[in-house]
């Protein structure tokens, strides 16, 4: 017979949508399980971006000033270098937040650090190398869930289950939901180079003919991300890894020293890009979040954040409902309707980007110009402050509803 566990609410995937929303019930009182598969949260290219929309809610839950000690490095402008010209098109400096900035932070500080608090409540119940397997049905609707751990099986009963378990999410399998595939036309390479302190400081990204190249500065390293065609990794590995590092450094050439610390294809990280959508999030007894729900381009890094906006609206219409043990379909619904909108715009807002300027620069052959709306960001500096408020904040930004129980002594 498996283990068996008996809870409210049983979240599969501890990723930021799963654990900010297992934390958040908790921490209202609501006896949750979160399941992660991993044995630890350390994976080598996770999303890292925290926007200010999210620096917002540590600042509500009164923890932003510990979160801020954790090691991070701000970005609150970005650039654009199209062929020989350098044009600024992203500002933040100006934001209603808190925090004018993105902090540029490893996903794992940041899983660690709210798991740590969530953990400060004794109705929170994280089991690490816990992989959900199926879904467990009953009278037409989702009462819990399996899943495979290191001591055998384990059978959780739940009142909700969410699904927060990624893009290749098996809960949205098992439940037979249907997606909708928006489209994407590149992949990206993710590797590490590291910075010297008389490189240039600032994150920016850069198009020539036929290639495009982001470096995000994260103090004594360079995190680049080598955008190429969907599916063309093949080609580029074919081509060879002499032949990729001397592209990288016709993109930058004073990596011209740096770029041996690639040493074998293992050095570099295939993303492969998807951007997709349920058309329905949820069943009875079930709903899914984050990722789970919709994969987001990495287009302005926006992943991470809208995974957190989705659990702190799914933890302020849940967490009274889970404690009486009166959840419905409604309560359901309300979470993807108020969660819809923020998200179609932000995939519209990223296939347009993907379009009109990944796509033109990937097939381009000539020393690419700038797109119009570049060089009016560049000549018009209020206008930056524009895009910068659309991917700091975004469309609808949650807020912290749910009360605060008694932590543990």
């Amino acid at each position: 017979m498996p283990n068996a566990i008996t809870t409210k609410c049983c979240i599969a995937g501890g990723g930021p949508a799963g654990v900010m929303l297992g934390f958040l019930l908790a921490r209202a009182g609501v006896d949750v399980v979160v399941l992660e598969k991993h044995a630890d949260f350390f994976r080598d290219f996770r999303g890292d971006t925290i926007h200010p929309s999210t620096l917002e809610l540590m600042y509500e839950l009164g923890l932003l000033d510990a979160f801020l000690k954790l090691p991070h490095q701000k970005v609150d402008q970005f650039s654009a270098q199209v062929g020989d010209e350098r044009l600024g098109i992203i500002d933040l400096r100006y934001l209603p937040t808190r925090c004018k900035y993105i902090a540029l932070m490893p996903q794992w500080d940041f899983l660690n650090f709210i798991a740590a608090h969530g953990k400060r409540y004794r109705t929170f119940d994280l089991h690490m190398h816990a992989e959900a397997t199926d879904l467990i049905e009953e009278g037409g609707r989702v009462a819990g869930l399996r899943a495979k751990t290191p001591d055998g099986d384990l059978e959780i009963r739940a009142d909700l289950v969410v699904g927060a378990d990624g893009r290749h999410s098996t809960v949205r399998e098992r439940a037979g939901f249907t997606s909708r595939d928006l489209g994407a036309p590149m992949d990206v390479l993710w590797f590490r180079l590291s910075r010297k302190p008389s490189d240039e400081a600032a994150t920016f990204g850069h198009i020539e003919a036929g290639m495009m190249m982001i470096m995000l500065n994260r103090g004594d390293y360079w995190q680049c991300a080598y955008v190429i065609p969907k599916g063309g990794i093949g080609q580029v590995r074919a081509a060879g890894l002499d032949a990729f590092r001397a592209a990288v450094v016709k993109m930058s050439p004073y990596l011209a020293g740096r770029v041996g610390e690639l040493k074998s294809w293992d050095d570099i990280k295939l993303l492969t890009v998807a951007v997709d959508r349920l058309e329905k999030w949820w069943r009875p007894g079930l709903i899914c979040i984050g990722d789970a729900a919709h994969a987001m381009s990495p287009i302005g890094g926006v992943g991470v954040n809208i995974a957190v906006q989705d659990a702190v609206a799914a933890a302020n219409r849940l967490a009274a409902p889970l404690k009486a043990g009166t959840v419905s379909n409604d309560d359901l619904q309300a979470i993807q309707a108020r969660r819809s909108l923020p998200v179609r715009f932000t995939q519209r807002f990223q296939i347009i980007a993907q379009n009109r300027i990944i796509t033109r620069a990937l097939a381009g052959t000539q020393k690419p110009k700038p797109p119009l709306v570049f060089k009016l960001f560049a000549k018009f500096p209020l206008l930056r402050r524009i895009p910068g408020r659309f991917l700091a904040v975004g469309i609808r930004p949650e807020h912290i509803h749910t009360p605060e129980v008694a932590a543990n002594s």
